[in-house]
């Protein structure tokens, strides 16, 4: 359907999409229909500076004005993210016959030096779009000011902070004088805490009444505001609002009670809502984890266990969704020897974002060592250096070890007969799976960090050596490999759909999800129960507990099946042989090419043994899930729970403390219902930002304060190709692989997948993926698949909508929409 064409001058009241009019005018719009006192504009869209037909005399859509301020309204300025304040260019007191002089300067401060700077240090990137510009009839103000509706500093709610300045508040928002500060306490009447010893430009009226908007505005947008007022004579304006950006001043940041709420990467493996179950379970898993990688760099037993409570809290959860604990990461890292060197190291490893605000935890760790301190740093680095060597060469029996501990804890004659055991059983079962495999997580930890070192190290080498071809064939190399499980799902299927072409009858009932047609005794069914006999315990976000497994829900697969015997073409994989270019390139430099091919084949084993051993995580994972599932259908046959899926609303500790005895509450049933409620609550908000930071008590995180930014606009995004490739199809937003499809070769564009998404891979003509890198899930098994896959495109769910035709490269890692 073809949208009409926008308007070159656009009205308040006309002025809902951000879109169009940028961010700034829309909440402007919204406040003035909410009915707030907000002076009259107009806003000026790209098309009027497109169409050199420009109306002669803009004051005339305002009678009476005679002064006007012009200012700035990009995409996402005023956002809940990034408010570019004072990055745009403002003009006030603009003459009549000056206004679109004022409007094209005001435009052109769109592409200023300053503007990238900003959207480079919040890790937005570039310059943005030029903004819309918004025309507003100017208020002869007897005094202005902002007004934040709760504590900028400690993000405490119960008080307004007042800044005022006599006349017009732009030298105060400049930050050219300081005008006057008063601190309000909320309250019916409101409380001055604090005022100027000698006042002059706010009367105890003024205040009240400031409050009081303040106050109003808070309550409207559901979150605590920024907002910039105006008095002229008596009569209160509200000239614009934003949510608090920047809760904490730089005199705060360094507080130790600041807490960094952030997930990255993390939501690749805790997607959405998460259940107490496996929030808790996870707690424990990464507490013990973590303090085997510090013991295992050097950091002495005893600091541990001074530290022991920073361990304990490496994630969060705010509204249902896991978060990392950035604080204490940051705290955990400080440990290290040599912390200022490894800590872009981690901020790597972990995948952040954005860049933290200048000053956080820069407190932490010992200040630079010198003379014979520096001596003993050095001595500690060398230790660790020497740990790490010595890790690697007994990684082949660490990790022999630790596969047989896995047989054997997998293999306990207890889960043949799991659903006959009483909660004694299953809570003794349990125990064992924590001391035998979760509490001795070396293998995965050591070959993980070797992983990451021989990645990246290999991965400079051949940039450094072989230039911009570096980089593909370092991907070639290290991806294009055959002995990955994480390849062998895509494999089964496709044998599968070729036995599945043999009965054409069945498609269409396995399309459905129905394999109740399938003969029992029929090849297919042979192949499909030694899939589910494998690979039962992946699923769709297959490390939350609450997530139903192909035992217990065979339809994604069945559907997987039936995708692949009704795709057009199979893909056959793009291969090149990277070693031989490899020696091609390097033929005149033997050493270099000798460690380059040492440093690649020691970096692709480690590769392929992260999937391999991450395929061993899930079932680990699998078995714990078995467990609490059997513990719900005991704990209903006992009247604790009304369900046995509410064994997913209690933590780990509740479930085992009403076995064992260690428990604390006892009405589980009041308990569940409780957190059921709750994450229905949270169920019904959009999901908060990826970044939230709080001073003070925890608790005190508000999710609302960011609230989403207007969709990405432009015609191509970048990532980070993983997959060589072109391809032109038409898009698909997948946002639950349970509940929706893929149509062969269509180009599947997902926030993150795991390896329960393989069900649509089969039909994926090409992959885009908002998060992730080369060692993803997505790039790993689109490499062996032979599918373009670019991923790490910010945003790229909300820039794309269903059936855009799309032009995937990649080898580039660049997706471009193509008109039509």
């Amino acid at each position: 359907m073809n949208m009409p064409f926008p308007a070159p001058i656009i009205r308040a009241r006309d002025a809902a999409d951000p879109v169009l009019v940028g961010g700034k005018a829309a909440s402007l719009a919204a406040l003035t229909s909410a009915g707030f006192d907000v002076p009259p504009f107009v806003v000026l869209t790209t098309r009027f500076f497109d169409d050199m037909r420009r109306p002669a005399n803009i004051a005339s859509l305002f009678p009476g004005a005679e002064k006007f301020a012009v200012r700035s309204s990009a995409c996402d300025e005023d956002g809940a993210a990034n408010s570019h304040a004072g990055q745009y260019l403002s003009i006030l007191n603009v003459e009549p016959d000056q206004i679109v002089a004022a409007a094209l300067r005001v435009r052109g401060s769109g592409r200023e030096d300053n503007v990238e700077l900003y959207r480079a240090a919040r890790g937005v990137g570039g310059t943005g779009s030029a903004p819309a510009v918004i025309v507003q009839e100017m208020v002869a103000a007897r005094v202005a000011g902002v007004a934040f509706s709760a504590d900028p500093v400690t993000g405490r709610r119960d008080r307004v902070f007042i800044s005022a300045i006599a006349g017009l508040g732009d030298r105060l928002v400049g930050g050219e004088e300081d005008g006057e500060t008063y601190v309000v306490i909320k309250g019916t009447p409101c409380r001055i805490e604090r005022a100027p010893d000698d006042p002059r430009v706010l009367s105890d009226a003024d205040v009240a009444a400031v409050t009081d908007l303040a106050c109003k505005v808070e309550a409207t947008q559901a979150c605590p505001q920024d907002i910039e007022w105006a008095f002229e004579g008596d009569r209160l304006f509200l000239l614009q609002a934003r949510p608090i950006t920047t809760p904490l001043r730089p005199s705060a940041i360094a507080d130790p009670l600041v807490t960094v709420f952030d997930n990255s990467n993390i939501v690749e493996s805790y997607p959405g809502m998460v259940s107490p179950l496996t929030f808790s379970f996870a707690q424990y898993a990464y507490a013990r984890v973590y303090v085997a990688f510090v013991r295992l760099l050097g950091v002495p037993r005893a600091t541990v266990e001074r530290n022991r409570a920073v361990f304990e809290n490496m994630l969060g959860r705010v509204e249902g969704r896991v978060y990392y604990k950035l604080d204490n990461w940051y705290r955990a890292l400080s440990l290290l020897p040599g912390y200022r060197l490894n800590r872009s190291f981690m901020e790597t490893m972990m995948g952040l974002d954005e860049p933290l605000p200048v000053g956080v935890f820069d407190h932490l760790g010992a200040p630079p060592a010198r003379g014979l301190a520096f001596l003993g740093e050095v001595f500690r680095i060398c230790g660790a250096a020497l740990g790490i060597v010595a890790a690697a060469v007994r990684l082949p029996l660490t990790r022999r070890d630790f596969q047989a501990r896995l047989a054997q804890a997998l293999s306990q004659s207890e889960f043949a007969v799991i659903d006959a055991l009483p909660p004694t059983g299953l809570a003794a079962l349990y125990r064992r799976i924590e001391a035998d495999l979760l509490d001795r997580w070396d293998a995965p930890l050591v070959n993980d960090f070797l992983c990451m070192i021989a990645f990246g190290m290999s991965r400079k080498l051949l940039e450094r050596w072989t230039g911009e071809e570096g980089r593909s064939l370092h991907n070639s190399y290290l991806i294009g490999q055959g002995d990955i499980i994480s390849a062998e799902p895509a494999q089964r299927i496709r044998r599968m759909a070729e036995l599945l072409k043999q009965e054409p009858s069945l498609v269409a009932l396995l399309a459905s999800g129905d394999g109740t047609k399938i003969a029992p005794d029929s090849a297919l069914a042979a192949e499909i129960a030694s899939y589910v006999q494998k690979f039962g315990d992946r699923c769709a976000e297959e490390l939350k507990l609450e997530s139903a497994t192909l035992v217990e829900d065979p339809t994604p697969l069945y559907r997987a099946i039936a995708g692949a015997a009704t795709a057009q073409t199979a893909h056959a994989p793009e291969r090149v042989d990277a070693e031989v270019l490899i020696a091609q390139r390097l033929s005149n430099r033997p050493f270099r090419r000798f460690l380059a091919m040492a440093v690649l084949q020691y970096a692709r084993k480690r590769v392929r043994d992260r999937e391999n051993l991450r395929f061993e995580r899930t079932r680990i994972f699998g078995r714990a899930r078995r467990v609490f599932v059997a513990l719900g259908v005991q704990f209903r046959a006992l009247g604790l729970i009304d369900d046995p899926r509410d064994i997913f609303l209690l933590t780990v500790e509740e479930c085992l403390g009403a076995v064992e005895g260690g428990g604390v509450d006892h009405d589980l049933r009041a308990l569940a219902a409780l957190r059921k409620t709750e994450m229905d609550a949270a169920r019904q908000k959009t999901d908060p930002p990826g970044r939230l930071i709080v001073a003070g008590a925890a608790v005190l995180v508000d999710s609302a304060a960011k609230a989403s930014a207007p969709a990405p606009t432009g015609a191509s995004r970048r990532g980070v190709g993983c997959s060589a490739g072109q391809v032109t199809a038409r898009g698909r937003v997948i946002t639950d692989p349970r509940g929706q499809s893929l149509q062969p070769g269509e180009v599947l564009v997902a926030r993150h997948t795991d390896p329960g998404w393989i069900a649509l891979f089969t039909n994926a003509s090409a992959i885009i993926v908002e998060r992730g890198s080369l060692l993803s899930h997505s790039a790993i098994v689109a490499r062996e698949l032979g599918i373009p896959c670019v991923v790490g495109v910010k945003d790229a769910t909300r820039w794309v909508r269903d059936g855009e035709l799309l032009r995937v490269d990649g080898g580039a890692g660049v997706v471009e929409k193509i008109d039509g």
